[in-house]
């Protein structure tokens, strides 16, 4: 009875999601497009930014010289690789401190994230962060933003989500609010070019994982994200293994951008499901790298869900031309190709530092996640949540 009430929020509430007026991000693309970025604020009307990034970025002729043109900004570059909502704070004050009047967040999910965090808190100063976690608790203008992804993958340039880390339960919070989104998205493939293969692979794995996820989200899908989850999933599955194996292919990255781009804003209005939700579970708990983490769990899961996921999974691999023939066999071999993608890019099957003893913590703080919000093929019990983990072993 439980899960019917479950499903009844969930269709009523994609009905409403399905057709909210969500604004789209200006997409800035093309080599070249970071050196664009003095031009976008001083088109907002904008003069101070604080510029969120790390300091090997900061450092760079290519931000010495695109910094050069800016009236004048603020840096800030002490982001942790899970960003903590101390950091998010921290963000904030700097913000406030030297009164800036936009955010520049460049590099890879955790500046965006960190970033996008701190502009709700500047949205809601009277407001602790903890209390704006969850879905629609900002709702107020935040300031002009500008996302500039140095990685392929996180998709929060195109999102309204940002995952902040609880240091005071070691657990991932989401903050899910239209407000959010940012105004501007540079996606620039020669940032992406000296990322390392590994994190390549990682990043390439978890924009794969939310084109899957969304993809599998019915109650919240729309011709438009399906049309956006089928693209992205092909280009990946193209070009995903070149560009780990070239990571010097202007070409590729290029395209593995904009897949992730595209992602990015399927999953922002259909979600993504119990991959995500384990995998932020696991990598809270253990402190381990977001895309790794998704890209282990996804076969996994994709497997548990059964024949509930049997028709949206054969409907990609055909799409991607995987497999022919019957929905069954067509989504076996949709997993079985992910495996041997993974398999290809040195990629685990398992999580070393994984242990039964935490299965309990792991699975409750997964399904506080997943449950009612993502409108996933299955709603696992806890059992089924063991099952899933004991295979991640």
């Amino acid at each position: 009875m439980k899960h019917v009430f479950i499903r009844i929020y969930q269709n009523i509430f994609g009905l409403v999601w399905r057709n909210f007026p969500l604004r789209q991000p200006k997409a800035v693309t093309g080599e070249g497009a970071f050196f664009k970025i003095p031009e976008i604020v001083k088109s907002a009307g904008k003069s101070h930014p604080l510029i969120v990034t790390g300091s090997r970025m900061a450092g760079s002729e290519d931000f010495k010289k695109m910094a050069a043109e800016l009236p004048t900004y603020t840096l800030f570059s002490n982001v942790e690789h899970d960003p903590s909502i101390a950091t998010a704070l921290a963000i904030a004050r700097a913000y406030d401190e030297n009164r800036c009047d936009c955010y520049i967040a460049i590099g890879g999910g955790s500046y965006l994230d960190a970033a996008k965090a701190a502009s709700a808190q500047a949205a809601r100063p009277g407001k602790s962060l903890y209390s704006l976690t969850g879905t629609m608790k900002v709702l107020k203008k935040t300031p002009f933003f500008v996302a500039v992804p140095t990685t392929a993958g996180t998709g929060s340039e195109a999102t309204v989500a940002s995952v902040v880390l609880d240091e005071r339960t070691g657990r991932k919070l989401t903050i899910n609010d239209p407000v959010l989104m940012p105004d501007v998205a540079v996606l620039d493939p020669a940032l992406t070019l000296t990322l390392p293969p590994h994190l390549t692979a990682e990043t390439g794995m978890d924009a794969l994982t939310h084109a899957i996820e969304a993809y599998l989200n019915i109650p919240y899908r729309t011709k438009k994200t399906a049309s956006l989850c089928r693209e992205a999933v092909k280009e990946i599955f193209a070009n995903l293994p070149k560009a780990y194996a070239d990571g010097a292919d202007i070409e590729t990255r290029s395209a593995m951008l904009l897949a992730s781009f595209k992602a990015g804003k399927a999953f922002t209005v259909a979600c993504v499901g119990y991959v995500h939700a384990i995998a932020h579970a696991i990598g809270a708990k253990y402190h381990l790298t977001h895309g790794r983490t998704i890209a282990i769990v996804l076969p996994k899961v994709l497997a548990a869900y059964g024949q509930s996921a049997e028709k949206s999974l054969a409907e990609l691999a055909r799409y991607c031309d995987i497999a022919r023939g019957q929905d069954a066999e067509c989504a076996k071999r949709f997993i079985a190709h992910i495996r041997n993608i993974n398999r290809s890019m040195g990629i685990p099957e398992t999580i070393a530092e994984l242990k039964e003893s935490d299965f309990a913590d792991i699975a409750r703080a997964a399904a506080k996640e997943a449950v009612p919000l993502y409108p996933t093929p299955v709603i696992f019990s806890q059992a089924e949540l063991f099952d899933i983990l004991r295979s991640l072993l």
